[in-house]
């Protein structure tokens, strides 16, 4: 038998500031922020969108067992989206994020996307994209 993966579930992003990366995924990219209590009884946030959730550490706070080297900033995410990518760049120009490349054709997990990319709070690089059919 071969053992397969079948989805994810979460990743965790280590963040120079809490409050403002929930600021910029809430407010920018339409995610809602959720403070839970894992089993040991601390205060973690987390992000959600979808059927999925990113998990925040805080930079020099982070939760074992963690990455090898935790940083704010090495991340390198891309999220899909219905809503079409010239209308991501109206929202996200009139809130006062900068576009830094896009819309530009990739290839995605299942195919052909489009795409846009920006920056987050500590400089993680933001692809927001739809599935396309070139």
């Amino acid at each position: 038998m071969s053992l397969k993966i079948s989805s994810l579930d979460h990743l965790v992003l280590t963040v120079a500031d809490i409050p403002a990366t929930i600021e910029f995924y809430r407010d920018a990219l339409g995610m809602t922020a959720e403070m839970f209590r894992p089993a040991d009884g601390s205060e973690r946030w987390a992000l959600n969108f979808g059927t999925q959730k990113i998990n925040l550490h805080q930079a020099g706070r982070e939760f074992d067992p963690k990455a090898h080297q935790p940083t704010p900033g090495s991340g390198d995410l891309c999220f899909l989206s219905e809503q079409p990518v010239d209308d991501w760049i109206t929202q996200l120009e009139t809130l006062g994020h900068d576009i830094e490349e896009g819309p530009v054709k990739r290839t995605g997990a299942t195919g052909p996307i489009l795409s846009i990319y920006l920056r987050d709070p500590d400089g993680n690089l933001i692809e927001i994209s739809n599935v396309m059919g070139f």
